[in-house]
């Protein structure tokens, strides 16, 4: 006979927002392009990460979620020639944030996506990588026994200043163990702009690390509404959405103003998601980052994007197969 006993956990998606809106120098010639990253870059210094990430801890501390999805933990340099190197590290500031707080979370996984170095107008460069981290809290019974980290095979190609460049995206996952019993967590971000590339991302997740009899949740900016055909191909692969199930009001989560300084919230769309299936019962799901009261001190929203909060119930049936599972991590 299976003993049954249910374990409450609790998970937070959030997109960071990288700062700046990156389509000037999309759209610049070779010649434009010094002058569009001193532009790009002074847009990224006014939305002040370092500020925001006090506003982004502290709207997450209300929740202490257990595990966190994060998209847009970015890693953008200046470097100076005769000076040094000028580091903004996201994943880093939070943490801080965080210890600051009281609240212990380390990096349980990521992947490393687009990385570009270009010249500004000043004689500098500026360097910018794009990642998604998965965070776990440390004080709670959660063992991490195996790790993935993967780009996708496909993903959109851009001309940026004459050049194709590989707008790279990807995925991480965690399995872990809590009191015996093992799930997955799948962290990621789907390209915004082309449905065909955004579809075949999802699908290299469903067959990747979502094809699994474990309990499994994706946390995620999937860059798709409700009904549309990226968020078909999950539906239709049995997961559930959860903000459908236990979420009040619509849920929206995209998009305030580029600068942050929009005085009425813009949210007006759900893209951001948490799904899940095999074995979990859905308790609740708010949004975080959404209100008045969650801005900075200097007006900024925390981000472009509102963050979903949830706990959801994992019944421990001691019955799931956890072959796929070591007690090794692996990348």
């Amino acid at each position: 006979m299976n003993s049954r006993s249910k374990h409450n956990v609790s998970f937070l998606t959030w997109n960071l927002y990288l700062g700046a809106d990156l389509t000037p120098i999309i759209t610049a010639t070779p010649a434009q392009i010094p002058q569009r990253v001193t532009e790009v870059f002074r847009q990224f210094l006014a939305t002040n990460f370092p500020v925001r990430a006090k506003a982004i801890a502290r709207a997450i501390a209300l929740e202490k979620p257990e595990l966190i999805g994060l998209q847009e933990a970015e890693l953008w340099q200046l470097i100076i020639p005769t000076f040094g190197i000028v580091t903004y590290d996201f994943i880093e500031l939070l943490l801080k944030e965080f210890e600051e707080m009281g609240l212990n979370y380390e990096v349980a996984a990521q992947n490393r996506n687009l990385s570009v170095e270009l010249p500004d107008s000043n004689g500098n460069l500026v360097r910018f990588l794009d990642r998604d981290v998965i965070l776990i809290r440390k004080e709670k019974n959660l063992k991490v026994i195996r790790r993935q980290e993967a780009n996708f095979q496909t993903n959109l190609i851009l001309p940026v200043g004459g050049q194709p460049v590989t707008i790279l995206r990807g995925w991480s996952s965690v399995d872990v163990k809590i009191n015996g019993q093992v799930f997955r967590m799948i962290n990621t971000h789907l390209d915004p702009t082309v449905e065909a590339i955004r579809n075949a991302q999802a699908n290299e997740i469903l067959q990747g690390p979502a094809n699994t009899r474990l309990p499994v949740v994706i946390t995620g900016d999937l860059n798709s509404i409700p009904n549309s055909t990226t968020y078909n191909l999950f539906i239709n692969a049995g997961f559930h959405d959860l903000w459908s199930k236990v979420g009040k009001g619509p849920g929206f989560t995209c998009c305030q103003a580029p600068d942050l300084l929009n005085a009425v919230s813009m949210l007006n769309q759900r893209i951001d998601y948490i799904l899940f299936k095999n074995g979990w019962e859905p308790i609740e799901a708010e949004l975080v980052g959404e209100s008045q009261k969650d801005r900075t001190e200097t007006g900024l929203w925390p981000s472009d994007h509102a963050g979903v909060s949830a706990r959801l119930n994992l019944e421990d049936h001691h019955d799931h197969h956890h072959d796929e599972s070591s007690d090794q991590i692996s990348s």
